[in-house]
Parts: structure tokens; C-alpha cells; sequence
């Protein structure tokens, strides 16, 4: 669930703050007197969420499997119109001031937002989709807890996004027009980074340019921190958000009459309120993004080996050790010094599933035990209980044992005949 949260949250959250920094900025008129241009925006972005589905929908399904032949034409495309969009944001205020004299140039604004809102859509999108291809686990039925849990942390990211995305709309209302574009200016700058970043990793690859030193390594830093470049987009609307804050405070709460003093301390109000909520979006974009993306990539630690009856010939372990139907660790040291480990659980119909702490596909990096499952620690490939004790896949390599008694017997020459997997 936090996995697919991380990852729907940042890739969602950029062209949701675009599309509402170009709704404000661009904003003219009201109802029938609104430019019909502006209904370019919401083609934008309906276009772009179709070649977004398109083009995901192309690569599940490996029809295409070069994307560089649609990356790079795109990724061109988005540098020159991130470039004019700079020019727009900075125009914008100018554009919307009695837009019926200049009609011509606000037309142009909004097809040169529209066109902005497309590529950056289908830009940032279609690896969000993808997602929907790994709620269910390979052979595992469709409709499982993993699967709801998986769907609802996508769905949480989704909402998410467009919730910030909101709460720095409101912000329009409160903090004046220079600063909500200074940070559609910073917003637009952001996404010409990360663009130009994706386009020059292209270029590397395919070795039309080939960057050395300082500019190199500069690449390299700005390749390596999308999240970070995610975080400030959402961090610039700081500044009208302490715009708001400031503008409120400064508004007199007495008026010349009672109406007015209502509306002055209504106004400071709002002031407040959208601050507090806007300051709470940026708070919650920065844990998410930081906490958040170390705790869903935090590499899980082994339990450390149980103690069990070993002689030179024989290790026993008693049922009643691991009954419980949780995973037990034990480590083995083989005659010829290699140090082993082998797993017991058991398994739902009352057998113990029995291996070594490795397998054939990731080697001796172990299994451990999440949220009731086994899982392989290298992979991350949830392993069906029914098959341990079975070779093949990644599951736990099998060897003999015996049951007596009410113990499970192993011999030793069984496992030092396996010490080789345990070898670096």
C-alpha cells in the first residue's frame, strides 16, 4: 500500500499543481464572458491522459519496447514548451487584464498552457498507470487483501495530489497575484529540469551527447533527486501561502462600517485558515516523500537463528518449537566451515515446509516473514506456503528430513552436501 502510494503521489502531484497554476493565472471573465480558449486547458489535459493510457497500455503489453523512439520527441517537445510556458506565467497578469483588447495573445496563452498540460501528462502518467499491472501477485487469485490494499494506496496517492493541488487554489483568493506567480514561475523551471534531465539522460544513452566533469556530475545529482524536485514543487507554494498570511494579517479588522468590518475579518480568516492548510500540504508532500520512500524501501533484517539439539550426526528440532505457523531461522555450521542457515514453518494443512535460507534463482539472501506471508528478501516474490519443500523458482531449496516422536530430524551430511550454496 505505501509503495504504490509513493509512487502515484509524486508522479500525479506535478501535473495536478500545473493545471491548477494555469486555472488561477490564466482565469478571465465569468461564465458566457470567458474566452472560449480556455476551455484549450481542459483538452490538454484530456488528451493527455489518453496518450498517457495509450502509451501505458503499449508497454504492458510490450508493443513497444524502445520508448526512446517516443521519449525523445516528447521530451524535445516539453523543453521548448516548459520554455514558453515561462514566457506565460510571466505575461499572465497582463494577458487576463481586459483579455477583450488582446484577445489573439490570450488565445495563444491558453493554447501554449493546453499544449504544456498535454506533455507533461503524458510525460509523468503512464509509469503511474502501470502500477494497476502489479496489484496481483502472479498466480495469486484477483481479489485478495493485498490486491485492495495495493489499489487503495494508489488511490490514496491519486487523491492525494489533486487534494494539494486544491488547497494551493485557494490560496488565490487571499495572497496577491505576483507571488502565486513567482511560484508557477519556480513550478514551470522545476518540471524544465526534470524534463531536460530526462532528455539528457537519452542523449547519454544513446551517445548523441556525452557529458563530462562538473556538468556531468551536475546530471547526475539532478537524475538521481526527482523526489526532491517533486518536494519543491510543492515547497514554492510556500511563498504565496506566507503571502496570504502576511496580506491577512495586514487587513484592518475594523471598516467604516459593520458590513465592511465582517468582510476585513472574514478575509484574515481565510487568510489564516489557507496558510495553515497549505503549509499542512507542503508538510505532508516533504514526510511522505522522505519518511514515506524510506519506509516502503527499508531492507528487511533477518530474524536472528533459533537454538535447537545438534550432534555430529543429527539436528532435531521439536514441533512444538515451530507450530506456530510463523517462519524459524536456524543456522548450521558444515564440516567444511560454511556457515548455513535452513527455515521451518508450518504450513496450513499441518505439514512443515522445510528448505535451506536460499534459493536457486537469488542465492542465500533468505526469506523473512510480512504481514503473515513468506517473502524472498533479495526479489521481493511472495512465496505460496504450499510449495516450500518443493524445488523450483524461488523457492527454498528442499532436502531430506524425518519426523519422530514429535521432532523433526535432519541429518547433517543432508546439509553439508549443500553447503556450496552458502559459499561466496
Amino acid at each position: 500500500m505505501l509503495e504504490q502510494f509513493i509512487t502515484a503521489l509524486p508522479g500525479v502531484l506535478g501535473p495536478a499543481l500545473l493545471v491548477m497554476a494555469y486555472g488561477v493565472l490564466l482565469a478571465a471573465g465569468q461564465g458566457r464572458n470567458r474566452p472560449r480558449s480556455a476551455s484549450w486547458r481542459t483538452w490538454g489535459l484530456v488528451l493527455g491522459l489518453l496518450a498517457a493510457l495509450v502509451f501505458a497500455a503499449l508497454r504492458a503489453t510490450v508493443v513497444i519496447n524502445r520508448r526512446t523512439m517516443v521519449n525523445f520527441p516528447t521530451l524535445v517537445a516539453c523543453v521548448l514548451v516548459d520554455l514558453l510556458a515561462l514566457g506565460l506565467v510571466v505575461c499572465a497578469g497582463r494577458l487576463t487584464k481586459d483579455w477583450q483588447h488582446h484577445r489573439a495573445a490570450l488565445n495563444l496563452a491558453n493554447a501554449v498552457a493546453g499544449l504544456s498540460i498535454a506533455l507533461t501528462v503524458f510525460r509523468a502518467l503512464p509509469d503511474v498507470i502501470l502500477q494497476l499491472t502489479d496489484f496481483v501477485e502472479p498466480g495469486a487469485p484477483i481479489f485478495t487483501s493485498a490486491m485492495l490494499l495495493r489499489a487503495l494506496g494508489f488511490v490514496l496517492g491519486v487523491a492525494a495530489a489533486i487534494l494539494i493541488a486544491a488547497i494551493f487554489r485557494s490560496l488565490r483568493t487571499t495572497c496577491p497575484q505576483d507571488a502565486f506567480s513567482l511560484a508557477t514561475f519556480l513550478l514551470v523551471a522545476l518540471l524544465l529540469i526534470q524534463h531536460g534531465t530526462g532528455l539528457l539522460a537519452i542523449m547519454q544513452t544513446t551517445g548523441s551527447m556525452v557529458l563530462h566533469g562538473w556538468s556531468f556530475r551536475v546530471f547526475i545529482f539532478l537524475f538521481n533527486t526527482n523526489n526532491w524536485l517533486v518536494m519543491a514543487q510543492a515547497l514554492v507554494f510556500l511563498i504565496p501561502a506566507v503571502a496570504s498570511l502576511v496580506a491577512g494579517f495586514r487587513m484592518p479588522l475594523a471598516g467604516v462600517d459593520a458590513s465592511e468590518s465582517r468582510k476585513h475579518r472574514a478575509f484574515r480568516r481565510s487568510a489564516l485558515v489557507s496558510f495553515l492548510c497549505s503549509l499542512l500540504a507542503i508538510v505532508s508532500v516533504l514526510v511522505t516523500l522522505t519518511f514515506g520512500v524510506a519506509q516502503a524501501h527499508k531492507k528487511p533484517v533477518l530474524s536472528p537463528p533459533e537454538s535447537y539439539s545438534l550432534t555430529d550426526s543429527a539436528a532435531t528440532i521439536k514441533f512444538s518449537q515451530v507450530d506456530d505457523g510463523h517462519l524459524h531461522r536456524f543456522e548450521y555450521k558444515a564440516k567444511d566451515g560454511t556457515v548455513m542457515r535452513f527455515i521451518i514453518i508450518k504450513k496450513n494443512g499441518g505439514a512443515y515446509g522445510i528448505g535451506l535460507d536460499a534459493c536457486e534463482n537469488c542465492g542465500p539472501a533468505g526469506y523473512f516473514e510480512r504481514d503473515g506471508q513468506i517473502v524472498c528478501k533479495k526479489c521481493d516474490v511472495v512465496i505460496n506456503l504450499a510449495t516450500i519443500g518443493y524445488k523450483g523458482g524461488c523457492n527454498p531449496i528442499p532436502f531430506d528430513y524425518t519426523t519422530k516422536a514429535g521432532k523433526i530430524v535432519i541429518q547433517t551430511a543432508d546439509l553439508d552436501a549443500l553447503s556450496s550454496v552458502f559459499k561466496a
